[in-house]
């Protein structure tokens, strides 16, 4: 027993539902690529966001006011600075150390100068060891919230303000913290391009 012959109507049926089937699979692939596209720009983003909230890789805080609680209880900062390739700066602590007491508000310095004939432009990015001790390195002003541009032969001293949240001696992974290390790196950045200016007074003239 022959089956019976596909007819013309059976056969168009067949291929537009393979052609459909296929489209369903390139789509689902061409969006499983963009969203992951997507979230790989996302990720740094939304890590350094995570880092920020919750102390995690050393992250210090960034606070709007000091706080209203000192501590008898003292604890050493120490300040290290560095400069990533490509940046033609001199870049140090003029503060090597500080021993304060917890929850009172420092301020300290460090100083750049730009080596290079040339604007030079950097950012600095930052963190605190012991790890476990970022989420309480609050920071009210710091240099390292904006870019830096130099100009050639430019030095100047940069503060930052900062207090250890008095919280830090309420946990067991913390509370037997006695030191602690403030650690900076510039990174070589181009300088943000300021917003176009919009024209006024630019004159409409209409064809005759």
């Amino acid at each position: 027993m022959t089956d019976a012959p596909r007819t013309e109507a059976q056969t168009e049926t067949k291929d537009a539902r393979r052609e459909r089937n296929n489209g369903i699979i390139v789509a689902s692939c061409v969006t499983f690529v963009a969203a992951m596209v997507g979230a790989s720009y996302a990720a740094v983003p939304l890590y350094d966001l995570f880092c920020r909230v919750t102390g995690y890789n050393g992250t210090t805080q960034r606070v709007e006011q000091v706080s209203d609680t000192v501590l008898d209880r003292t604890i050493k900062v120490t300040f290290d600075a560095n400069t990533g390739g490509g940046l033609p700066w001199s870049f140090k602590p003029v503060d090597r150390d500080v021993e304060m007491r917890i929850g009172e508000t420092v301020q300290i310095n460090y100083r750049v100068k730009n080596l290079a004939d040339r604007p030079t432009t950097g950012q600095a990015t930052f963190n605190v060891t012991p790890m476990q001790g970022g989420a309480y390195f609050n920071k009210v002003a710091c240099f390292c919230f904006t870019e830096t541009t130099l100009q050639p032969g430019e030095e100047r001293d940069m503060p930052v303000v900062f207090f250890i949240d008095p919280a830090i001696v309420d946990q067991p992974e913390t509370r037997d913290i006695k030191l602690m290390t403030l650690s900076y790196t510039f990174y070589p950045r181009e300088p943000s391009k300021p917003v176009a200016e919009v024209k006024t007074g630019t004159e409409v003239k209409s064809k005759l």
